[in-house]
């Protein structure tokens, strides 16, 4: 029997989730994972499987899988994820995104541009009755509806066979409620150096390098991806260097 720690009630009449995302090579074979604890005290796991995709794409499915799961139920919503791409899509850069006609502060087109619609749509749909806050909190440090969630997509992105778990809390294996206080979303930019503006930010995911123009284009790559490599580079000798370092030619 999970026992409810006095922290957690004061959202004893929240809808909770947590949700993840995974892939192997990104892009590569990929799974989501989310878990809905209501007030009610109902536990609903959901998970599901995608053959060529990325970890942000995986990210922001196992968001919009949970809302639709929800789309009947009433109450506010605390989303409990360690994505800063997710939290950052949908609650900052999304706005600029539909006011530039989804295109990105540097007039590229945004990546993933379909699944940011669909998550955007459910969230305006949502927030009219409900509001839905968005909980960052940090993954793979022992947090259970974390861990959990994370197994899920993993299960899944790697096809092996996972229990989906639908029932009562009180039945429930992982101990939901037991989560620490949410943290404040890591630094977007890293600090500016004297030298001045970087010449560019490099990143390398699977062996495979990629140099990009903004800090945020870095990070939509690398953010959540165990594994992945990044640095700025403040010339183009540095950029070589850094690639050398990486064995890249």
């Amino acid at each position: 029997m999970q026992i409810m720690p006095k922290s957690a009630l004061t959202v004893e009449n929240t809808i909770i989730v947590f949700c993840d995302g995974a892939c192997t090579g990104n892009p590569g074979p990929g799974g989501w994972g989310s878990i809905i604890a209501t007030p009610q005290g109902q536990v609903y796991e959901l998970g599901g499987f995608a053959p060529h995709t990325t970890n942000n794409q995986m990210e922001i499915t196992a968001a919009i899988k949970a809302l639709d799961r929800l789309a009947t139920l009433h109450g506010e919503i605390s989303i409990f994820t360690d994505s800063t791409y997710l939290i950052r899509g949908i609650t900052q850069w999304v706005l600029g995104w539909k006011r530039r006609g989804w295109k990105t502060a540097e007039g590229k087109d945004v990546l993933n541009r379909k699944l940011w619609e669909d998550l955007s749509q459910v969230v305006e749909e949502r927030g009219k009755k409900n509001p839905i806050s968005w909980k960052h909190i940090r993954g793979h440090q022992g947090i259970p509806g974390n861990e959990r969630a994370d197994e899920i997509a993993v299960s899944f992105a790697k096809s092996k066979s996972v229990d989906l778990y639908r029932g009562p809390l009180i039945k429930y294996h992982t101990a939901l409620y037991d989560f620490p206080e949410t943290t404040d979303l890591p630094e977007m930019k890293p600090k500016k150096s004297k030298g001045g503006k970087p010449y560019s930010y490099v990143s390398l995911l699977g062996g495979i390098p990629a140099r990009h123009s903004s800090w945020a284009d870095c990070e939509a790559r690398v953010s959540g991806v165990s594994g992945a490599k990044f640095k700025k580079a403040m010339s183009e000798e540095e950029e070589k260097r850094i690639l050398k370092s990486w064995g890249c030619d």
